[in-house]
């Protein structure tokens, strides 16, 4: 990693800039590394993120992991996965759910982060906010509509549909999700492990 990725990442974790719009203060989480082939774009951290600085360390990171074929070491290695949400930091709650990422990450930060990651072969793509930075002629879609052609954008992105638990009915309403989508997403994901 060079000096000035670092010094990119450093001056992320310390922003400050939505801090009177979060109900918490603010803890900017993501993982990026120059070296990294996988980005993971999702939507924001969860609360249980928030509280242990690690993206994706709950029941939806477990099912995310078992979608790509990987353990929590690979994962979590930087220089092998990016993980850059919509949003830094925990956003609060809304209706039934996390609130919507704030935008000013992705205008204070997203355009910066992504040009200082050039090995990035695979974006996959986590929710409609993350859909519509990332493949904005699905904007108008529903993820759904998004997942059923991800052929259209295949091998260079993946739109995927949040790996909550809350979204089990939509995983028994699409059953070709995993058996005609995973397995392909897998050895994508094998294909693009360091050597």
């Amino acid at each position: 990693m060079t000096a000035e990725f670092d010094a990119l990442l450093t001056r992320i974790r310390h922003c400050q800039t939505c801090a009177l719009h979060l109900p918490l203060a603010p803890k900017p989480i993501l993982q990026a590394d120059p070296r990294a082939t996988i980005l993971i774009a999702g939507q924001a951290p969860g609360r249980r993120a928030h509280d242990s600085g690690v993206p994706f360390d709950d029941a939806s990171g477990d099912r995310l992991r078992s979608w790509l074929g990987v353990d929590r070491a690979a994962f979590y290695d930087p220089a092998r996965f990016a993980i850059v949400p919509m949003g830094f930091c925990y956003p609060g709650k809304a209706g039934g759910g996390d609130a919507p990422p704030r935008p000013e990450c992705a205008e204070q930060w997203h355009s910066t982060l992504l040009e200082a990651l050039p090995n990035i072969h695979l974006t996959l793509v986590l929710g409609r906010y993350a859909l519509a930075y990332h493949l904005p002629q699905y904007r108008r879609s529903t993820v759904t509509e998004a997942v059923r052609h991800w052929e259209e954008v295949w091998p260079r992105y993946l739109p995927l549909p949040h790996p909550s638990p809350r979204n089990q009915a939509w995983f028994k309403r699409n059953t070709w999700f995993e058996t005609e989508l995973l397995p392909k997403l897998r050895i994508r994901v094998d294909q693009l492990k360091p050597t």
